[in-house]
């Protein structure tokens, strides 16, 4: 069901502004005459950093990690939500959306030897247990309506073929497999996880004629803290437990994300259903555990090639020798052969959205942040609801700031995902039905996927929000240090793509967004985390994560620190040159990058005169961001200096704010990109052959891998229009401040 969107939300999202791209009109300014308020954000920080309870942030997530939510089947949870962020001042509502799910009914994976004396021509060699084992340490483990070991999107099928071993799945290793003859037509592939996104090891699998594939974790990825060195696994230590399941989505996420049946429009009741097989697999796959892959993986021993022999380091990662596995490639002898059972029930059914609001000063801008709150386990204590813990536990801190007298600047949203899990459903179908409100009114998307493991910031952001990151991290405390986060922080600053609820945000219509989280140091050996597995539990996050939940604390604080100084600034915290710098950056290696790939041909030479086009063309955009930063920068010292701003300055503030949250829309190319048109920003998506990873300039980087010069000649031409379009709106914004006589 869905609660009538009379409230709050609805007028926020009223009806759309008669451009998906044009920069909306402010009829307020961007604060009152009085540039101080009566909260300082000195004094919110105070709060932030002294209000946060690690005792209810592990209470929330006790609720949440207490029992199963999978995407749609947690509506009890979202009325949860929905009351918690109400019992704190938020208009939260209830959205639904009736998405196309599977669930499991019966699985199979057996080990079959070739034998004319049985009925079926076959006997039974190994049957996988499919199951993780329940721990007397571990109550979740044994609930009675734990999730079983399958694939979200996973294709129903019963299928019986040879087995081959084809390491973690990538384009590259199907590759080698095909250029040293071994054809995967008509066999079960048995792939590692790690590398490439799930969904895609089983997408080039089904492209090159396999029947079925099976994928595992392989401890050979657990670095040093193993059982074959000697350490114990999960619960009485802190390797990985042997039966251990990574469930997950295998949804064709480098394609597209949401809904299969709906791309490009929300999942609503009574809409048109398309094709789904577009954006997931025809043939079945199943996950199992290292234990269940054993028996499989010594099935190929002695057939094929033997991966110890390879060049490729990447085929000699795995860590099962000490059990007596060696790596071959097989194909497995023809008398031995593997059955493959997947049923699955697909169904369309509801899923449910909580979307919370504190109105703030402007009602036509709005900063967003948002969780998950669907996992593939009875726990999640990690993945997703630590951080749906966080979420609660920040609105709780926003309340006692609004006690005292604030009012934010900007209009507040807190969102609690479902369905992310099988393919980022609930947050891009959201976007999908209001996409042409918040493309007018969103300045930036904030995301936490999961909770921290440890104290160290990660981060994956659009380069416009550089300067909130960096100043926001100048204001939380490392737990561990008691230094700023900043002072511990590497500042690194990684690409954003897909994998968590930003994708609709920044792929589909521009909003500056971010994910961050919070790791522990990587060069020590670390607690391995089940990542998707029923061991992601509270015993488990209790026991070897963070036991006093003040990491979780730390991540909030950080979360709420990103979100005030997004919100808070007068002249929204963006800097233009930041992402001019990057753009220069990325065609400067793009042409180096072409310039050793090309030939002499015509098409080619074409291609290179269009690439300096295009750095000519950045350049300008460069001169104009920093020219716009100037002026932010002269506006802002009035604001920050003077109790009462003078009206022209406030008119600046306006002009300026228009700009800005209208700047990353410019890059947005509706017709998308080549072969995968869900994603239309022209500066970033997510890889098309791992589906994680950013490729920047997508259009040109696909075009210089294929050799296609003709369409890097197109694409060039693509970015070098948006980046004038986004020039325009530079100049235009600094020719009306500079019409003020300012």
């Amino acid at each position: 069901m869905r609660t009538s969107l009379v409230g709050v939300l609805s007028l926020l999202l009223a009806a759309p502004l008669s451009s998906a791209t044009a920069i909306p009109h402010h009829d307020n300014s961007p604060l009152t005459k009085r540039a101080k308020a009566a909260v300082s954000i000195d004094d919110l920080y105070t709060t932030l950093n002294k209000e946060p309870r690690e005792s209810y942030i592990q209470a929330f997530t006790r609720y949440y990690a207490s029992g199963p939510h999978l995407a749609g089947k947690n509506y009890s949870q979202a009325v949860w939500t929905q009351q918690k962020l109400q019992e704190y001042g938020v208009d939260a509502e209830i959205v639904s959306y009736d998405v196309y799910l599977n669930y499991p009914i019966r699985t199979r994976l057996a080990l079959l030897r070739k034998d004319s004396q049985t009925t079926n021509g076959h006997k039974v060699v190994y049957e996988a247990q499919l199951q993780e084992d329940v721990l007397e340490e571990d109550p979740t483990t044994g609930h009675p309506d734990r999730i079983p070991s399958f694939h979200g999107y996973s294709a129903s099928g019963n299928v019986t073929g040879q087995l081959v071993f084809a390491n973690y799945g990538r384009v590259e290793d199907y590759r080698f497999l095909t250029e040293q003859g071994i054809s995967l037509k008509d066999k079960i592939v048995i792939v590692k996880y790690g590398k490439v996104f799930r969904g895609l090891k089983v997408e080039k699998a089904q492209e090159l004629g396999a029947i079925g594939v099976v994928m595992y974790s392989d401890p050979g990825d657990d670095a040093n803290t193993t059982e074959a060195k000697g350490v114990k696994p999960y619960p009485h230590g802190p390797a990985r437990q042997p039966s251990s399941v990574q469930k997950g989505s295998v949804e064709f996420l480098s394609t597209g994300v949401g809904d299969p049946t709906t791309p490009g429009y929300a999942s609503k009741p009574g809409v048109k259903r398309e094709d789904p097989y577009k954006l997931m697999p025809r043939i079945p796959s199943l996950p199992l555990s290292y234990m269940d892959a054993i028996p499989f993986l010594k099935a190929l021993e002695g057939h094929g090639l033997d991966t110890s022999k390879m060049s490729d380091e990447a085929w000699k990662t795995g860590g099962l020798g000490y059990k007596g596995v060696k790596y071959f490639t097989g194909p497995s002898n023809s008398s031995m052969v593997v059955n493959l059972l997947n049923e699955q029930e697909y169904v369309t059914t509801p899923i449910w959205d909580v979307i919370g609001t504190i109105p703030g000063q402007l009602k036509d801008e709005l900063v967003m942040i948002g969780n998950h709150r669907d996992s593939w386990s009875v726990g999640g204590a990690i993945d997703p609801n630590g951080a749906s813990a966080c979420l609660i536990e920040l609105a709780r801190v926003l309340k006692v700031m609004r006690d005292k007298g604030w009012t934010p600047r900007r209009t507040l949203m807190l969102a609690s995902w479902d369905a992310e899990e099988y393919g980022i459903i609930g947050s891009t179908e959201w976007v999908e039905e209001f996409a042409g409100n918040i493309n007018q009114k969103m300045v930036a998307y904030i995301n936490m996927d999961g909770a921290p493991l440890g104290p160290n910031m990660y981060v994956m952001a659009h380069p416009l929000l550089t300067s909130a990151i960096t100043a926001a991290s100048k204001r939380v405390k490392n737990y561990e240090t008691g230094l700023p986060i900043y002072d511990t922080w590497d500042q690194e600053i990684g690409p954003i793509g897909s994998g968590s609820d930003f994708t609709a945000f920044q792929g589909t219509i521009g909003i500056p967004s971010m994910d961050f989280t919070l790791e522990p140091d990587y060069r020590k050996d670390n607690p391995i985390y089940h990542y998707h597995s029923n061991y992601d539990s509270i015993a488990w996050a209790e026991k070897y994560a963070d036991p006093g939940y003040f990491f979780h604390a730390q991540a909030l604080k950080m979360w709420g620190a990103l979100l005030l100084e997004v919100s808070e600034s007068p002249v929204i915290s963006f800097k233009a040159s930041d992402y001019a710098a990057s753009l220069i950056d990325i065609v400067n290696s793009l042409s180096s990058t072409l310039g050793k790939a090309s030939d002499n041909s015509a098409s080619a030479r074409s291609f290179q005169t269009s690439m300096e086009a295009l750095k000519t063309t950045v350049k300008t955009f460069s001169e104009n961001a920093k020219r716009l930063d100037k002026a932010s920068e002269t506006i802002m010292k009035q604001f920050t200096k003077n109790d009462v701003v003078a009206d022209k300055y406030q008119t600046a503030a306006t002009t300026l704010n228009s700009a800005l949250l209208g700047l990353d829309r410019r890059f947005i190319y509706q017709p998308g990109l080549d072969n995968r048109t869900f994603y239309k920003h022209v500066i970033n998506a997510p890889n098309r052959n791992d589906g994680y990873y950013t490729v920047l300039m997508p259009g040109l980087v696909e075009s210089i891998e294929d050799k296609n010069w003709p369409n890097g000649n197109r694409w060039a031409g693509i970015i070098g229009d948006c980046t004038v379009n986004a020039t325009r709106l530079l100049q235009s914004a600094i020719t009306a401040v500079e019409a003020l006589g300012i």
